[in-house]
């Protein structure tokens, strides 16, 4: 099937990836219902995160501003232990009930935060533990967790560019975790291999058009567009998980 509809696959993966970048927390928020729509389910968990190995290695090499190492060490830590648990669990339970639970999750958060502007995550050490340990865990389960980073890393302020370096660093942990884990657990197929190329191409392509857009925004509407993409996001998880 995805052979037959690969030009239409490769034009909505290079958008999620822009979108990705834009907001700063990854593609695979749009990656992963945009591969369910041609892969089954846990084929798009081992191509999601082969995908994103590349795609946070673009950002980094893109966004050279530096990062965070103390929010990488006490957000990602938690973040890689916690995929890997997820990764692991992701063969016993239900995906359908964990993307309902996740859906509702992130249009409550965004949507607090969008209307009491005042609003903030406070940034300590132990909310950026508990970010890194939810998104893991959500990456692990469901093939995303940017989103539930994102909310965590907007707390603590960071340049736009700082914040996405900082994601990368800590994504790329993380789907190396998991990568390994879905490869043990029959995840990454070999007839899927030949997509490997293609989304090495789309991240750093993706990625590149990604910055250029966000040079156009301010902190704050860089804030805004974040939390905004991140309500579209809980609102599109729930509508496609009927």
């Amino acid at each position: 099937m995805l052979t037959k509809y690969l030009p239409i696959f490769i034009i909505l993966s290079l958008l999620a990836e822009i979108l990705g970048t834009i907001g700063g927390f990854g593609s695979s928020v749009y990656f992963v219902p945009v591969a369910n729509l041609f892969l089954d389910f846990q084929s798009v968990l081992g191509i999601t995160a082969l995908f994103h190995l590349s795609s946070n290695i673009s950002k980094i090499m893109l966004f050279k501003k530096g990062f965070d190492k103390h929010i990488v060490i006490y957000l990602g830590i938690p973040a890689i232990l916690f995929v890997s648990l997820g990764a692991y669990f992701s063969n016993f339970l239900d995906p359908k009930i964990l993307t309902y639970i996740l859906g509702f999750f992130l249009v409550l958060l965004s949507s607090l935060f969008l209307i009491f502007k005042q609003l903030r995550v406070l940034p300590k050490t132990r909310n950026a533990i508990l970010g890194g340990s939810l998104s893991g865990l959500s990456a692990g389960l469901l093939g995303t967790g940017g989103a539930i980073r994102g909310i965590t890393l907007s707390a603590f302020k960071l340049d736009k560019n700082k914040f996405i370096a900082t994601s990368a660093v800590i994504d790329l942990g993380v789907d190396f975790s998991r990568s390994i884990i879905y490869y043990t657990n029959g995840y990454i197929h070999k007839h899927d291999l030949y997509l490997i190329p293609i989304l090495i191409v789309i991240g750093f392509v993706g990625t590149w058009i990604g910055k250029k857009i966000l040079n156009r925004f301010s902190q704050e509407q860089f804030r805004n567009f974040v939390l905004g993409l991140i309500l579209a996001i809980g609102i599109i998880s729930i509508l496609t998980n009927n």
